[in-house]
């Protein structure tokens, strides 16, 4: 499946030479492809890139004069995300994980998976290892977390998150990736352009490491249930929202509320019931 997509970013940079570090291009990678896309900086300015190895997330950094910045990026993806059957999809034992997915079964700033335990315990441990215990961490995210603005901020963990009942799909994310690690699950967070999600924006969903039909593999999945996990084109990969801003400005800046669209080319709306296999460890 292909997919146009972009955004538009404005900002209002309050002093000379300050610094920004983008994190906004789709990624290149097994299941997902770029085939065209474009950067235009308003004004012209120079910008250095680099793309983190162990994550595929691709960064570049400018920096600003005083005044308005303006960004645009549009980009063509082709996404060939796996589908599996999902009572396939089964769990692994920390003896069976690949040692590079460990460090997504630790605590993380935003997802204290250690405060966690007991609930995690009592409301999923009688779950199937595997797909049906992260499906069931999802359901019950949806069913008894509001999705509601303005109740959250930069500081919310997923241990407020599972006590105000509230929150947007940041939240979300953090709250399933907490629980997921506490049952030994290791889970990583995903930034995204999100086809289906309305009104779009840049959209947080998660991904869970998974035994599938190709052996240990990560598989998408979005708590919300706001989008289709088939027609999620990834941005960033981190332990949590700290590690996949998609602007970091290093000095004081205003700015404008973000402009994000993507829309499938040549396609109807998808409605996945298979697991989505995104990529090995």
């Amino acid at each position: 499946m292909q997919f146009e997509l972009g955004c538009q970013l404005g900002y209002d940079v309050k002093a000379d030479g300050t610094p920004f570090l983008f994190n906004i291009e789709a990624q290149n990678a097994e299941t997902q492809r770029v085939l065209s896309e474009q950067l235009i900086l308003d004004p012209p300015l120079p910008s250095t890139t680099w793309t983190m190895p162990e994550s595929g997330n691709r960064y570049f950094r400018t920096v600003a004069p005083k005044g308005k910045l303006t960004l645009r990026y549009t980009a063509t993806v082709d996404l060939t995300s796996e589908l599996t059957a999902l009572e396939q999809i089964l769990g692994m034992p920390p003896a069976e994980l690949p040692l590079q997915v460990f460090t997504h079964l630790w605590p993380s700033r935003y997802c204290q998976s250690d405060k966690l335990e007991r609930f995690a315990r009592s409301t999923f441990g009688g779950l199937e290892p595997g797909y049906a215990t992260v499906n069931g961490i999802c359901n019950w995210i949806h069913d008894y977390v509001a999705y509601e603005g303005g109740v959250s901020d930069a500081l919310t963990s997923a241990f407020d998150t599972v006590t105000q009942r509230a929150g947007v799909c940041r939240d979300f994310a953090h709250l399933a990736i907490a629980l997921c690690r506490t049952l030994g699950i290791p889970a990583r967070y995903v930034s995204a352009y999100a086809s289906q999600l309305d009104p779009p924006d840049f959209h947080a969903v998660f991904e869970a490491f998974l035994r599938g039909s190709n052996g240990g593999s990560w598989f998408i999945f979005d708590a919300t249930r706001m989008s289709d996990p088939a027609g999620l084109v990834r941005i960033g990969i981190g332990r949590d929202a700290a590690e996949v801003a998609f602007c970091s400005p290093f000095g004081n800046t205003g700015f404008d509320k973000p402009e994000v669209w993507i829309r499938q080319v040549g396609g109807n709306n998808l409605a996945t019931v298979q697991g989505v296999r995104t990529s090995v460890a």
